[in-house]
C-alpha cells in the first residue's frame, strides 16, 4: 500500500450560524486519485480552502508526508508541495505559457538576468513529459479553458507539488478536451502524485478514481469507498441521503400511444450526422446517448434549424416543415438547451429577466415596446415556478450558481409555451441537488404534455429520466432501448460497436 500523501483529522470549521465542517476525515495516498463528492453546501470548498491555506480549522490536524503541519496561508501550503487548481484559474493571459508556469521561480543566468532559453526548455520538457503538446512562447490568454488548465498542472508539477487538488477541472471544457485532461490526471497519479479530484461528474469520478469520499451536510458519509467496487447509483445514494430512484423519479408505464409530436426520419446534416431517425410523443422522454462525437449534439441542432438539413425530413404532427432558422423553430413550439450554457445559452451581463424572456418579446411588449412591469411580471412567474434562487431579478445571470443559471435557460424556453424541448447536456456543472430539481422539472413539464429530448453523456441520467433511448454510433442510429432492454451494457455496446461476441 502507497505511502499516505495528506492526512486531515477531525476537521471542524463554523461560519456564523453555521457549521460547514464537522469532524471531517480526509486520507490520500501517493499515487492515488482521491474523489471528493457531494452537493453544493457539503463542505468540500470549506475542506478545500483549508488545505490550501486560505482557511483555518477551528479544530482537526493536517498531515503532510506523516508529519503534522500548520497550513496558515497560502505560501505556507505550496511549501508543502500542495497545489490547488481552482475553478476560476490563477494565470496571468498577457504572460506565454513558459512564463506562467514558472512565474516567481525563473532560472536566471550568471548575471541574475531571466534565462529564458533554459525556461522555455525546462517548460518544453515538462509538457512532453506530460504529454500535453503545446507552444511554451503562447499567450496564455489565447488558449482554451482546457488548455490554460493544462498549463496549470504542468505550473503545479514545475514547483515539485506532491499533492495537486483539482476543482471542477471539466466544468468549462468540451468533451473532447475532458478526456485529455483526464489522461493527465493518470499521468499525475503515475508519477506518485497525490490528486485530490473535485467533480460532479460521475463519469469522470468513475474513469478516473481510485477511491471516492462522500461528503453530505459537512459530515464524510460511510467508509470511503472503493470506485471499482462502487456504482453512480451508491454514490447518488450517499451524497443526497435517497436512493436513485426517488432521484430521477418514475417513468413512464407505456409509451404513449398517440402519434408523434416530433419526427426525424434519416436526417443528414454536417459531417457527423448521417442517418439519424427518432420520434417522440407529448408527454414522453426521449434519451439521446451515443459517445463523443457520435452526432447527438448536431443533430439536436438540425432539428432547431441551427444546422442545415442536407437530406431527410424534420415533421411536427405529421406535417413536414423546413426551417430556415431557429426562429421559425421557436414559432413553430420547439426550443433548444444548448450544452454550452455559458457560450450559448445565456447574456451572462444582462438582468436575469432578460434572460428569461429574452425568447418571447411578444409576451413583454405593448404596441411594439417593451413594457418592464411585463418584463418583471413574467420572469418573476417562472422564477419562482422553477424555484431559482435569486435576491433579484436585475442582477447579472453570471452571479447566479450553475444550477440556477441553468433553471434560468429553461424558465426562458418554458416561457415560450413549447411543444417539444430539446435538452443537451441538461445538468452538465451542476451540483447533485439542482440535479434532483432539474430532474424533477423535467418531469413536471412531460406531464403537462411537452415532448421532451434529453441529451447527455451520464449513463445513470439517460437511464433513469428517459422512457425510452435512442443511441447513436458515427452519426447513425445504432439502435433503440426501451423498458427491461435499458441498461448500462445494452447502451454502451450500442454506443461502441462491441458485444460480448465481438464487432457489430
Amino acid at each position: 500500500m502507497s505511502a499516505v500523501a495528506v492526512r486531515m483529522q477531525g476537521m471542524s470549521k463554523r461560519f456564523p450560524g453555521v457549521i460547514a465542517l464537522d469532524h471531517v476525515d480526509l486520507e490520500v495516498r501517493r499515487g492515488e486519485v482521491m474523489a471528493l463528492v457531494g452537493e453544493n453546501g457539503a463542505g468540500k470548498s470549506t475542506l478545500l480552502k483549508i488545505l490550501a491555506g486560505m482557511y483555518t480549522p477551528d479544530a482537526g490536524v493536517v498531515e503532510v508526508g506523516g508529519e503534522v503541519v500548520q497550513l496558515g496561508s497560502p505560501r505556507l501550503s505550496q511549501a508543502h508541495g500542495i497545489a490547488v487548481i481552482h475553478q476560476e484559474l490563477n494565470l496571468a493571459p498577457h504572460l506565454s505559457v513558459a512564463e506562467n508556469i514558472w512565474v516567481g521561480r525563473e532560472p536566471r543566468t550568471r548575471l541574475r538576468t531571466v534565462d529564458f532559453g533554459r525556461m522555455r526548455a525546462d517548460s518544453v520538457a515538462l509538457l512532453r513529459e506530460l504529454g500535453i503538446r503545446q507552444d511554451p512562447d503562447a499567450l496564455v490568454g489565447s488558449l482554451s479553458i482546457a488548455r490554460q488548465q493544462m498549463v496549470e498542472i504542468a505550473k503545479a508539477l514545475s514547483a515539485d507539488a506532491g499533492i495537486v487538488v483539482m476543482d471542477e477541472p471539466t466544468s468549462s471544457v468540451t468533451e473532447d478536451e475532458v478526456d485529455v485532461l483526464l489522461d493527465i490526471v493518470r499521468r499525475l497519479r503515475d508519477r506518485g502524485v497525490a490528486v485530490i479530484y473535485v467533480s460532479h461528474r460521475l463519469r469522470e469520478i468513475f474513469d478516473v478514481a481510485d477511491r471516492i469520499t462522500v461528503l453530505r451536510d459537512g459530515r464524510n458519509v460511510g467508509e470511503v469507498l472503493q470506485t471499482s467496487a462502487s456504482s453512480p447509483a451508491e454514490v447518488v445514494n450517499r451524497m443526497v441521503g435517497r436512493d436513485i430512484d426517488q432521484v430521477f423519479g418514475h417513468r413512464l408505464e407505456a409509451v404513449p400511444e398517440e402519434p408523434p409530436v416530433l419526427e426525424v426520419r434519416g436526417l443528414r446534416s454536417g459531417p457527423r450526422v448521417k442517418d439519424v431517425s427518432f420520434d417522440v410523443r407529448a408527454g414522453e422522454i426521449l434519451g439521446v446517448a451515443g459517445l463523443v462525437g457520435a452526432g447527438r449534439s448536431e443533430s439536436a441542432r438540425a432539428v432547431f434549424g441551427m444546422e442545415p438539413v442536407e437530406a431527410g425530413e424534420i415533421l411536427l404532427d405529421g406535417t413536414p416543415v423546413h426551417w430556415q432558422g431557429p426562429m421559425e423553430a421557436i414559432a413553430a413550439g420547439v426550443a433548444l438547451v444548448p450544452e454550452d450554457r455559458k457560450g450559448s445559452a445565456l447574456f451572462l451581463d444582462l438582468p436575469v429577466s432578460v434572460n428569461i424572456v429574452s425568447a418571447c418579446p411578444q409576451r413583454v411588449s405593448r404596441v411594439g415596446w417593451l413594457s418592464s412591469d411585463r418584463e418583471q411580471g413574467l420572469s418573476r412567474e417562472y422564477a419562482e415556478r422553477l424555484n431559482l434562487r435569486t435576491n433579484a431579478l436585475r442582477q447579472p445571470v453570471r452571479s447566479l450558481s450553475g444550477g440556477n443559471q441553468q433553471k434560468a435557460v429553461l424558465a426562458r424556453w418554458l416561457a415560450t409555451n413549447p411543444r417539444v424541448l430539446l435538452l443537451d447536456e441538461p445538468t452538465r456543472g451542476v451540483d447533485m441537488g439542482a440535479k434532483e430539481e432539474i430532474y424533477g422539472l423535467m418531469r413536471t413539464i412531460a406531464a403537462t404534455g411537452v415532448a421532451i429530448v434529453m441529451i447527455s453523456s451520464e449513463l445513470n441520467e439517460v437511464l433513469g429520466m428517459s422512457d425510452r433511448v435512442v443511441v447513436l454510433r458515427e452519426g447513425r442510429v445504432a439502435g433503440e432501448l426501451s423498458g427491461d432492454e435499458m441498461s448500462e451494457r445494452a447502451v454502451m455496446s450500442l454506443a461502441t460497436g462491441v458485444h460480448e461476441r465481438g464487432v457489430a
